[in-house]
């Protein structure tokens, strides 16, 4: 399932956005018309749905009444239109926001993000493999609970919200054990080693938790 369709017929300003969100480590699809994005929302889902009013064909608010009509997925919209009955004919459909333009893209991207945590934020990452439920600090693999101490489940999560980033061993540290922590930095590569027995097929031959030499450790899908 993507993450994102942004529906803006503005090529540049639909780019400049899929670009930063990209950057923030989102999967994205763009739409420009209405009929489009509403079809490949209703054969794939996704998480968010950032949608432009004025849209050729289908105009967004129509969009937002469909996608509202089958599911409760978190909608934006992001329109010129800046008077008060469109916001409230928005918000009456059932978009989640109605934010005007231009807009500020950092207070986007953080509204997005709040949307994330708050929607999303149980299950952090579910690939096939690994499942991570933070409320309920549970973790599977391949749907089988894994056994894992504090420190373990911590270190699980830093790496799998990061997945494809590789995190220094100064980072990991510090994020999990402090900087004010009697333990010694050789304790991370213990957790480590723990982890990969747990998660890993073959702990010899990581393929999820791998080492970049000199630098740190990268999760994997």
């Amino acid at each position: 399932m993507t993450d994102i369709l942004v529906v803006e017929d503005h090529k540049e300003m639909a780019t400049l956005l899929c670009d930063f969100l990209k950057a923030e480590g989102y999967s994205v699809r763009h739409f420009t018309d209405g009929e489009s994005a509403l079809r490949t929302f209703e054969q794939e889902g996704a998480k968010l749905v950032i949608l432009d009013v004025m849209l050729p064909g289908m105009d967004g608010l129509a969009v937002c009444q469909r996608i509202r009509e089958g599911a409760n997925t978190p909608i934006l919209i992001v329109s010129a239109r800046t008077e008060k009955e469109d916001q409230l004919s928005g918000l009456m459909l059932g978009a989640d926001d109605y934010i005007e333009k231009p807009y500020d893209i950092d207070i986007l991207l953080m509204k997005i993000k709040g949307i994330f945590r708050r929607r999303y934020q149980t299950e952090i990452l579910s690939d096939g493999f690994l499942r991570i439920d933070k409320n309920k600090r549970k973790a599977y693999k391949k749907e089988l609970p894994l056994e894992l101490n504090q420190k373990e489940f911590e270190l699980l999560c830093l790496l799998a919200e990061n997945s494809g980033k590789t995190l220094s061993k100064e980072f990991l540290f510090n994020k999990i054990w402090g900087l004010d922590s009697f333990s010694e930095p050789q304790t991370l590569t213990v957790h480590i080693k723990w982890l990969r027995q747990k998660l890993e097929d073959d702990p010899k031959k990581p393929a999820h938790i791998l080492t970049v030499w000199g630098v740190g450790y990268r999760y994997e899908r």
